[in-house]
């Protein structure tokens, strides 16, 4: 059977481009993969990107429509809500199967007039559904019945059944509490499924990001990532276990500072002078330390970043911190590209571009990567790089050179699927009732 992943409406700033063209959120990336297939729009026709200050930039078939606060938001449902349906029919026209994702609770009362993602959705189309309960979150009585407990006669005729999800040890002791919740429910429990500790994903967003330091610094290689509050793309950053993520200045000193990619990169830099940061980046490097910005970060390494337009938040422009001879200027036209990339050592890497803005040198500047197209990307400067290229750190090899130190192979996506579907298999009951 042919099955296709499908999220109405994502929020996340961790997205990647599809081959064709355009823009979705990561999850909907991997859950592709899965299917064993290369991610398009379709899979995820709106995406939110919020920018931090209450207003999301809204990517509809995986291209920028426009930014909006939360309440505007919900006014242009009826204008969204067409997209939405042409995209899961495009979908359903060439797949058998196509797996959709809700958003949240799927029972908030005062959204379900403006709801495209969950059951306003589901009943749209006529899709039966299952509830999946999160029983580490506590609750998880309270949550099932209280979910079945104000469904629609609609959304409660598609219902086939709730799963207990990420259960901590002796699954026998939940046995009475699942006869009780199918009891008063009137619906089967179709599993209860373990913590699956031994699985790595991809971050769905940055509250997903493990900012553990899971592993100790090699010498000559100790890295702080700055937590930027409108962080985006973390997933660059997973091979780095060893890395310290700060959001305030610190007395040890690094041989690496790493400025990651953010959706707002002026009230980013602006937030990171009021914690005291710029100047502490600049001790780093005076020091000896090694700045690294990626994607936004390496907008802030230049000397200005202006936005004339209003692009991610007032127009106006903002210094930078100086350590490159460059400025940038965000524009309306997004650049998203996947690309194929080489350093000067002749390491060649895939990688991909999300980004606005157009940055230029006020003086020649030796390049990061030359790109297939025959452009370059980002800088090289005193102890300083900047790179547009998310992914690039995702490349063990590349970072073994970076860095100086050597690196296990990054992690098999696909060994990672199928002990996800292995996982699945064993706790999972009465999958014939799903498609019922």
């Amino acid at each position: 059977m042919r099955v296709a992943p499908f999220k109405a409406q994502n929020m996340s700033n961790h997205s990647y481009p599809c081959a064709g063209g355009g823009e979705i959120g990561r999850a909907q990336v991997a859950q592709a993969e899965a299917c064993g297939l290369d991610p398009e729009p379709s899979m995820n026709p709106i995406l939110l990107k919020p920018n931090g200050n209450g207003t999301s930039q809204v990517v509809v078939n995986g291209r920028v429509w426009k930014t909006v606060g939360a309440r505007e938001y919900y006014t242009h449902v009826d204008a969204l809500f067409p997209h939405v349906l042409a995209a899961y029919e495009d979908l359903a026209r060439r797949f058998d199967v196509i797996v959709i994702e809700g958003a949240g609770s799927v029972t908030e009362l005062n959204l379900r007039g403006v709801d495209l993602v969950n059951l306003g959705l589901v009943t749209r189309i006529g899709s039966p559904w299952v509830l999946v309960a999160d029983i580490e979150r506590g609750g998880v009585f309270a949550s099932v019945l209280g979910t079945v407990s104000v469904l629609s006669p609609a959304e409660r005729a598609l219902f086939r059944g709730f799963l207990i999800n990420k259960f901590r040890g002796d699954r026998s002791l939940f046995d009475e509490g699942r006869r009780m919740l199918e009891s008063r429910s009137g619906a089967p429990c179709l599993g209860v499924f373990p913590y699956a500790d031994d699985v790595r994903l991809d971050a769905e967003d940055s509250l997903a990001l493990d900012r553990r330091a899971r592993t100790s610094a090699p010498a000559g290689a100790t890295i702080a990532i700055v937590q930027l509050p409108c962080l985006s793309n973390g997933t660059d950053f997973r091979l780095l276990s060893w890395a310290d993520w700060i959001a305030e200045p610190s007395r040890q000193r690094y041989d690496f500072v790493i400025l990651p990619g953010t959706k707002d990169t002026i009230s980013d830099l602006q937030w990171l002078r009021r914690q005291g940061l710029d100047a502490w980046i600049l001790d780093q490097h005076r020091q000896g330390g090694a700045i690294i910005g990626v994607c936004g970060g390496f907008q802030m390494l230049g000397e200005a970043i202006h936005d004339p337009e209003g692009v991610e938040s007032t127009k106006g422009s903002v210094e930078g911190l100086g350590l490159l001879a460059a400025e940038t200027v965000l524009t309306n036209r997004k650049t998203v590209h996947r690309r194929r990339a080489t350093l000067a050592s002749g390491l060649t890497f895939s990688a991909y571009e999300i980004h606005l803005g157009v940055t230029t040198f006020k003086r020649p500047t030796p390049s990061f990567a030359y790109l297939e197209d025959g452009t370059r990307d980002g800088a090289l400067g005193d102890r300083v790089i900047g790179t547009y290229l998310h992914g690039a750190l995702e490349d063990p090899n590349l970072c073994a050179e970076l860095f100086g130190v050597p690196m296990a192979p990054g992690f098999d996506r696909t060994i990672t699927y199928e002990a996800l579907a292995d996982w699945f298999q064993e706790h999972a009951e009465s999958v014939d009732v799903w498609l019922e």
